[in-house]
């Protein structure tokens, strides 16, 4: 038998009657339980094959989000850790700066270096008060640990230190325990050591002994620590030898600091002109 047709609404019909029979068809099949529990089974294994996929794709999305949530919040908390680090460390500088002031007999001023030249050549200092707060040249600058150099240059609100790093600086110190005295100075530009000449070889010089100013010179108070013995060397042809200092401070750390409002005497400043215009 064959059929025709000639409309396609009369095709419709007939695909929607053969659809609907085999919807009919199936149902009556698996009208019972097991039936439709084996359905929903398949349907359940189906669907988890299409999830699970999709779930990892999910995990991943949210893993990335977590993470870079993680990383944002690393970041603060570094920078905060940072600058709690900065606090404490300046902290401790300015307890140790309040100790000093009070166990010494000094006149100081408290300023703070706004300006570092630590090329090697002619290093130099700035800081943040001067002649209008009693800072004139040839004051030292300390902190708690020691010496740091001498005022050179002195402006209504800034002032330019030599620190003992730099070629010109000269003090003349003591060793403690002894007797010894002489002239310390840089050694050499590539060097992080400083050096005191003019001491006799027969005195003995232990090793970790303290170097501190000795006055003499009538520049700097005496007493004032500048570094610790770390090797002696006899000087070739002379009766002296060289002691090789290593300083108590950290010029590339030091941030706040001490003007000494020292004086020299100047009956002493006198006499030292009268004796050298003798050589004149």
């Amino acid at each position: 038998m064959q059929f025709s047709f000639r409309k396609t609404d009369d095709v419709r019909d007939h695909l929607l009657t053969v659809l609907f029979l085999l919807l009919a068809f199936f149902l009556m099949v698996f009208r019972h339980d097991d039936g439709l529990q084996t359905v929903r089974k398949v349907s359940i294994l189906a669907m988890s094959y299409i999830e699970q996929p999709l779930s990892q794709v999910r995990v991943y999305r949210n893993a990335l989000q977590s993470s870079e949530q993680l990383g944002k919040q690393n970041i603060l908390l570094q920078d905060e850790l940072s600058r709690l680090r900065s606090l404490r460390e300046e902290n401790i500088v300015l307890r140790n700066m309040i100790g000093l002031q009070d166990t010494t007999e000094l006149d100081l001023v408290p300023v703070r270096i706004v300006a570092k030249n630590l090329t090697g050549i002619n290093n130099s200092f700035t800081i943040n008060k001067g002649s209008r707060d009693g800072i004139e040249p040839g004051m030292p600058l300390i902190t708690p640990e020691g010496l740091v150099g001498q005022v050179i240059l002195s402006r209504s609100g800034h002032a330019k230190i030599m620190p003992f790093f730099n070629p010109l600086f000269r003090a003349s110190a003591r060793i403690q325990g002894n007797r010894a005295y002489g002239i310390v100075s840089w050694g050499t530009e590539q060097s992080s050591e400083l050096v005191m000449q003019y001491v006799p070889k027969t005195i003995d010089v232990p090793i970790g002994s303290v170097v501190e100013t000795s006055g003499f010179s009538n520049q700097f108070p005496a007493g004032i620590p500048v570094g610790s013995v770390v090797r002696t060397q006899p000087e070739e042809g002379r009766d002296t030898q060289q002691i090789y200092i290593r300083p108590y401070v950290s010029l590339h750390q030091t941030s706040e600091a001490f003007i000494v409002r020292f004086e020299p005497e100047q009956e002493v400043e006198e006499l030292l002109l009268q004796y050298e215009s003798l050589f004149q």
